[in-house]
């Protein structure tokens, strides 16, 4: 009897052992959950760190862009640099070759330098003539070129105006009476020009309403001369009607842009021919 409670005993342990090693337990659903959340928590890093990459690449592009590029100026002063430079360098010569080209450049600039004349000289335009001679004599024989014709504008007689001249000169035309209200006459010590300036009472003179004026020189009009220089020789004469102002050089020898400068055509009576223009009861500076 009590063999058989062992046996059994022993048959009911084995039984209930291979029973627990076949049969599958059930997965607690704690375990489901915390997968599906750590999956979650994944692709949102995922995603967070695909979006930073996205958003910082064109930062970084525009950031190199700007790194490498140099400014319009400075490149510009750089390239005039390196031009200059390359200007600048000597190319190789040997001695001998350089001897020769250098004497064959000094030849070169003397013959140059002889031959070479001014880009703008003040030559006369044309034949010598009366009409368009002026002269200064003294404060009551001297002469002006002016508009031969009514109401035309100083700057549009440069090719037809007309010598007038005081009452006591010998021309053809003469001043209206009370035209000149006050003039003066000077001259350079060593003698390589004379001048006369002063004032004049616009009314009395057929100008041009308005005219600011303009100036006469040895290029206009055409055979243009003073009689000071002879013909050739550099005069400027300029007449402002609004400024009731008139101005005359002459100089004694051809192209003098020193002493009769006539790139100062537009400064006026007071920068082209610098003296007086102030007088007893009469100004026009």
């Amino acid at each position: 009897m009590v063999c058989t409670r062992v046996h059994a005993t022993i048959f009911d342990v084995s039984t209930n052992f291979h029973l627990h090693n076949h049969t599958s337990l059930p997965r607690p659903p704690i375990t489901k959950k915390l997968n599906m959340f750590l999956s979650f928590n994944l692709f949102i890093i995922l995603a967070h760190v695909i979006l930073a990459a996205v958003a910082r690449r064109p930062a970084n592009r525009y950031q190199d862009l700007r790194a490498n590029t140099i400014p319009a100026d400075q490149q510009h002063n750089e390239t005039l640099a390196t031009r200059t430079s390359l200007q600048n360098k000597k190319p190789h010569r040997s001695r001998k070759t350089g001897a020769k080209q250098d004497a064959r450049l000094r030849k070169r600039s003397r013959l140059t330098s002889k031959s070479s004349t001014p880009a703008r000289l003040s030559r006369p335009t044309g034949p010598s003539s009366v009409s368009t001679t002026v002269h200064i004599t003294n404060v009551t024989d001297f002469a002006l070129l002016l508009p031969a014709k009514d109401g035309e504008f100083i700057s549009n007689a440069e090719s037809d105006a007309t010598v007038y001249c005081t009452n006591g000169s010998n021309c053809q035309n003469t001043f209206p009476a009370n035209f000149i209200t006050g003039a003066i006459i000077s001259e350079a010590s060593d003698g390589s020009y004379i001048q006369i300036t002063g004032c004049l009472d616009s009314g009395k003179f057929h100008f041009a309403q308005d005219d600011a004026g303009g100036q006469m020189d040895v290029r206009f009009p055409n055979g243009a001369k003073c009689a000071f220089g002879g013909y050739g020789a550099s005069f400027i004469e300029q007449v402002e009607p609004s400024a009731n102002r008139f101005c005359l050089r002459c100089c004694a020898s051809a192209n003098d842009q020193v002493n009769c400068n006539s790139h100062n055509d537009k400064a006026g009576c007071p920068v082209a021919v610098p003296g007086t223009y102030d007088f007893d009861g009469v100004s026009c500076s």
